[in-house]
């Protein structure tokens, strides 16, 4: 028999987890984290959660709270004897720092991994890691989604005359090669380079964009630059239109801006970190994913048909 699940929120992520308990057909969990002062704060669930599997919804966007916070939920499900406790982090923050890139820098995301299990965390639900190789840096199952799901069929409604897919950079190139292979058009690759980070030096187009509604593909929209400059010159190169879609929206300072006054038609993201629809900017929900892979879990069934392009949809 299946445990009891109850699915809980952090700050940071209880506009998603509301749509998720509600997919799921259950009430979102009371939990109540307590806010002092000198800034320390406490979480505490309003309600018994002993022997239940209990979800907590917390995407670890920066500020550093939003982790922090969420390392406290994992403790104090587990001091408050839940069967089994499972961190579904809808965005992994700090996923860029996946591995040493240069001398003496710290790797990120293995440390924040190694913080949600001796937090005691027993398992991890995220969606389209940066870095798939991340899966590895922990000894518990994690469970690996990816937003095609949700954006691939949103294409193909769309029902665009000389579509092909493009990668803003190099790193994206198998992510939007698995659009293309699975929709059957040509790829585009952006090649840029960088002289610190979050500025581009150069970028350069590999590939024929003329007459091509192009639709350029990414994990993460941060300021915005490589994904605008990027459509503003394959316009300029003869593209009839440009979109792009990303999993999920940093939206680092001006972001929103060079998006509306770019080139792009249209902007695709999911709900990982909350943001609001406007202009050319469209939400589409991951809670149905979500819920039913909590379903799965719970039941001790397969995930299987949540991954790749041939299953998803």
């Amino acid at each position: 028999m299946a445990a009891t699940v109850n699915i809980f929120s952090g700050d940071s992520s209880e506009y998603l987890a509301k749509k998720i308990a509600k997919a799921y057909g259950a009430a979102l969990g009371n939990v109540k984290i307590s806010h002092f002062k000198d800034g320390e704060y406490q979480p505490s669930f309003e309600e018994t959660i002993r022997g239940n599997d209990v979800f907590l919804v917390q995407s670890t966007n920066p500020p550093a709270d939003n982790l922090f916070e969420l390392l406290l939920l994992i403790d104090a499900a587990r001091r408050a004897s839940a069967k089994r406790v499972v961190a579904l982090i809808p965005y992994f923050g700090f996923a860029r720092q996946d591995r040493k890139d240069k001398p003496r820098v710290s790797i990120g995301a293995k440390l924040i991994t190694n913080l949600l299990v001796a937090a005691g965390v027993d398992r991890i639900i995220t969606m389209d890691l940066h870095s798939d190789q991340i899966q590895g840096f922990v000894d518990i199952p994690v469970d690996h989604m990816y937003a095609s799901s949700i954006f691939v069929p949103y294409l193909q409604k769309m029902e665009l005359p000389n579509l092909a897919m493009a990668s803003p950079d190099t790193g994206g190139t198998k992510r939007a090669a698995a659009y293309a292979k699975f929709l059957d058009t040509d790829l585009v690759i952006c090649f840029k380079q960088r002289k610190v980070a979050n500025e581009i030096a150069s970028l350069r187009i590999i590939g024929d964009v003329k007459g091509k509604d192009i639709v350029l593909v990414d994990d993460i929209i941060d300021t915005a630059g490589t994904i605008t400059k990027a459509a503003d010159m394959m316009m300029a190169e003869g593209a009839t239109s440009v979109r792009a879609i990303c999993t999920h929206p940093v939206f680092s300072d001006n972001a929103k801006d060079k998006i509306e006054k770019s080139a792009l038609t249209e902007v695709l993201v999911a709900d990982t970190i909350e943001r609001e629809a406007s202009g050319k900017i469209t939400i589409l929900s991951t809670a149905e994913i979500f819920a039913d892979v909590i379903n799965r879990v719970n039941k001790n069934k397969s995930i299987s048909t949540h991954f790749g392009f041939t299953t998803m949809l």
